[in-house]
């Protein structure tokens, strides 16, 4: 399930430079992701790293975009070229 971020986003800018795969990008109003980039941080780190580190817990799993961790793995896979380990 690809994540995203509500309106209750302060635009502090620490989640885009956390996103391995530039899925996090400034809107009109406030930061969106890009579900089709969007990995979960599937095969890089072991948690959101977006997540981690948004200080008003904004980016929630997007219900419009479910997928299971294998389909992520998948997109991982496709997105960066490499094998997961």
């Amino acid at each position: 399930m690809a994540l995203m971020i509500t309106d209750e986003c302060i635009n502090c800018d620490v989640c885009e430079p956390e996103c391995p795969n530039d899925a996090i990008y400034q809107g009109e109003e406030i930061y969106e992701i890009n579900p089709d980039l969007c990995t979960e941080c599937v095969g890089h780190f072991e948690t959101s790293q977006c997540v981690e580190v948004c200080p008003v817990e904004c980016i929630p799993h997007d219900p419009n975009h479910v997928e299971t961790r294998e389909q992520l793995m998948l997109k991982y896979e496709k997105l960066t070229g490499k094998q997961a380990v």
